[in-house]
């Protein structure tokens, strides 16, 4: 018999089905048991009167049963306004017991007020029972379906590259080493190398939604080593703003859909209005936005400091959005190139054709256009000290590749900004940082 998933029982009144789940909540009162089951979906009350003979095994299983354990039920579905939950109950003929929770839960998942996040993270899989903490997958799952959706219906496809790559790849610095057969390798830094090669195949429009690692010491509620990024790139571009306007429109449309489908949980599980943003995005130039937080909000810095976004004006930027143009997203352009990627465009000023994306007071993107053309990237590399580390990329531009562009977004950290969840390490299913690796 086909399983029914709990939030489908309205279908199925009058008719026999079989469902299964976790064992939520025991009442055994003394005419009547009341069991609670739960799945991914959500809850329904099991009725069993104990007067009827042909459920004596029930009630003997029942009475027995440890909370937390899993059974398959065979019921009919009746529709009974009197009860509180969904206003409907199961009447079972048959209960099987598929596993049993033998043990005292490490704490009550239920009530996490003052559990250690640590313990939590210790004990995941119990703590990811908590119905707010697997929303929080679900509404990270319908998020970035449709901002896949957005991508292909402008002709995107989705591709996926090597995480174990032979050169260290960006930077150089900050990369995981691992042992390769008789050699080294390491764990890629983003796709970056690859999606730009995808470009210079003829692909013309790819992303792709994977892992990405990075060997930074960072102990933050923002930064993790081990993250997944949505990463995309595509060619025929004629600046950045063509590459900005595309994340603009994926995201409101991403957070538009998500509204539609799931606002209304969201707001009744986190107290959470998600707020769609118009187009277009506001954007300011680096000096600019120092200069207004000077000027609005006392913040200071030294000139040497102005060639990036400190952590501090990165976190008000999300206060001057609001304040200067009603808005939660801000791109920031015209940061200097030594302090970006070689393989950012300059235009003939020097100025780095790429951008940051402030989300809430937090950066969630870096992107540009891209430098295609072969004898700009490989000055660009020499300038870096990093000619010979990317020699194997530098080939890509040999023979000819578009002009192109594109961006990476944490899922992760975006997820924890739509939530407004304290810290990433609660918004990835299992955080991977400097001092965790398990489970």
């Amino acid at each position: 018999m086909k399983k029914i998933y709990l939030n489908e029982l309205k279908n199925h009144y009058d008719k026999e089905v079989e469902v299964s789940g976790f064992v939520d909540n025991i009442r055994d009162l003394q005419w009547v048991q009341f069991v609670i089951l739960k799945d991914s979906t959500g809850k329904v009350q099991i009725t069993i009167e104990k007067s009827d003979e042909k459920n004596k095994d029930m009630v003997e299983l029942v009475s027995s049963l440890p909370l937390e354990s899993t059974i398959k039920v065979k019921c009919k579905v009746m529709e009974n306004p009197k009860v509180k939950l969904n206003g409907m109950e199961l009447i079972p003929s048959s209960i099987e017991v598929t596993s049993t929770s033998d043990l005292e839960l490490p704490f009550n998942y239920k009530d996490l007020t003052g559990v250690n996040l640590d313990t939590r993270l210790d004990y995941r899989f119990i703590d990811l029972r908590n119905e707010k903490n697997m929303a929080i997958f679900k509404v990270q799952s319908t998020l970035v379906k449709y901002m896949r959706e957005y991508l292909y219906n402008n002709k995107f496809t989705e591709i996926h590259t090597p995480k174990l790559i032979g050169t260290a790849s960006e930077s150089g610095s900050e990369v995981f080493e691992v042992k390769y057969f008789d050699r080294k390798a390491y764990l890629a830094q983003s796709p970056q190398f690859y999606k730009q090669m995808a470009m210079a195949s003829g692909f013309e429009r790819i992303f792709e939604v994977a892992p990405c690692f990075r060997a930074e010491n960072s102990n933050t509620s923002k930064h993790a080593t081990e993250f997944t990024s949505f990463d995309v790139e595509f060619s025929y571009i004629d600046s950045k703003e063509d590459v900005m306007n595309l994340e603009a429109e994926m995201l409101t449309y991403g957070l538009s859909h998500l509204k539609e489908e799931m606002g209304e949980e969201i707001k009744e599980k986190f107290g959470i209005e998600i707020e769609v943003p118009k187009m277009p995005f506001p954007v300011m130039r680096l000096e600019d936005v120092y200069n207004e937080l000077e000027k609005r909000y006392n913040y200071k810095v030294e000139d040497s400091e102005k060639t990036d976004l400190t952590t501090e004006a990165e976190k008000l930027c999300g206060r001057l959005s609001k304040d200067k143009f009603n808005h939660e997203f801000l791109f920031v352009v015209n940061f200097p190139a030594e302090k970006r990627a070689f393989y950012h465009m300059r235009d003939k000023d020097g100025i780095l054709q790429g951008y940051d994306l402030i989300w809430k007071g937090v950066e969630i993107t870096t992107g540009a256009q891209r430098e295609h053309r072969y004898s700009e990237i490989v000055k660009n590399a020499e300038e870096k000290g990093l000619k010979d580390d990317v020699k194997f990329y530098l080939e890509f531009f040999k023979y000819g590749c578009p002009p192109h562009g594109g961006f990476g977004l944490g899922v992760d950290r975006l997820t924890m900004l739509l939530l407004d969840i304290p810290s990433v390490k609660e918004s990835m299913f299992l955080f991977r940082g400097p001092t965790r690796l398990n489970p």
